[in-house]
């Protein structure tokens, strides 16, 4: 799959959505603001993190990187999208189109993964509460956050390699409003099969095993809590377990419809289109709000900053995982 003697592209058009007078500036002010909605739930979720010290356990230092992931997967084509929204002409460089499909499958990718690890915590907490601080210790945290996000770039680092050889040398029109690999391979010039073929791999590799294992935890989770002879610690433990079972359900229905397809190239980019914005934009703003509406621990942090005329920061070299070590 090398370069063809052609005469590569250096530049691709996005389409975007339909051009109707007017409708730009009124979705440049509707994404601007759920971007800012995005970046500011999830910055708020790492800042509280960080300030209160009852919420320096496991469970919100993989909500940090959750949020951390979250803002960086939004980043990679909100901006440039809010630019083209202004713009007489939709387009973004070649390099900056492959740098762009990277990192929203990178981060994309590393989602799947921390949401896998957060149920491996959640099974923990309540499923063997006795031994959870023993084998979650700051070290096990760490390694396991740094695991999802190893894992995220070698998903994607191959199937990149390969796209980087392929020719474009026709149609620099791309069907989408940011730079996905459907798109993306519609308009190559050269054979994509083998580059379809590893990433529906890829895809199911990633999102089904994680999804099973996420399944499986909270089979084992729900049977626990249905145990607990207390209703009111019924309540509670369903309660931690809600708002985690929300984000999930959003993002693999979602991710399962757009990609898990045997040819990724076959689907009517208006639907994919529309459950693309469900996933990539509304879903981030709504999940710093489904994670702390139901946590107490949260929105008690939350209060105590806003009535704290000082902020009082943790000592230098405080985990946010604790733990025996």
């Amino acid at each position: 799959m090398g370069l063809t003697n052609c005469s590569r592209v250096k530049e691709f058009i996005l389409l975007g959505f339909p051009h109707i007078w007017g409708t730009n500036v009124t979705l440049f002010v509707v994404i601007l603001l759920l971007y800012l909605l995005c970046i500011t739930g999830n910055g708020l979720i790492i800042v509280l993190v960080k300030l209160d010290h009852r919420l320096q356990k496991p469970m919100y230092f993989f909500l940090c990187n959750f949020s951390v992931i979250e803002i960086g997967h939004t980043t990679t084509f909100i901006p440039k999208m809010l630019v083209n929204f202004l713009s007489a002409k939709s387009t973004i460089c070649f390099y900056c189109c492959m740098a762009q499909l990277f990192f929203y499958f990178f981060f994309g990718v590393t989602e799947f993964f921390i949401l896998a690890v957060m149920s491996f915590d959640r099974y923990l907490a309540i499923c063997h509460p006795l031994r959870y601080n023993t084998i979650m210790t700051s070290s096990v945290c760490l390694k396991l956050a740094l695991a999802t996000w190893l894992g995220g770039f070698l998903s994607i680092i191959f199937q990149m390699a390969m796209l980087l050889r392929h020719p474009f040398c026709g149609s620099n029109i791309i069907h989408h409003f940011y730079c996905d690999i459907g798109a993306v391979l519609m308009i190559s010039s050269g054979d994509t099969h083998l580059i379809e073929v590893l990433g529906f791999l890829v895809t199911v590799a990633v999102i089904l095993s994680s999804l099973l294992f996420t399944i499986v935890s909270y089979f084992f989770i729900i049977s626990t809590i249905l145990r607990i002879p207390s209703t009111s610690s019924r309540q509670r433990a369903f309660s931690t377990c809600a708002s985690h079972l929300i984000v999930v359900s959003i993002l693999y229905g979602a991710v399962l419809f757009i990609y898990l397809r045997p040819s990724i190239k076959s689907s009517s980019f208006s639907i994919v289109k529309a459950v693309s914005v469900l996933n990539m934009i509304v879903a981030p703003v709504l999940n710093p709000f489904i994670y702390t509406i139901r946590n107490n621990e949260v929105k008690d942090a939350f209060r105590k900053a806003l009535g704290s005329q000082t902020f009082t920061f943790p000592k230098h070299g405080t985990v946010f995982c604790t733990g025996k070590r």
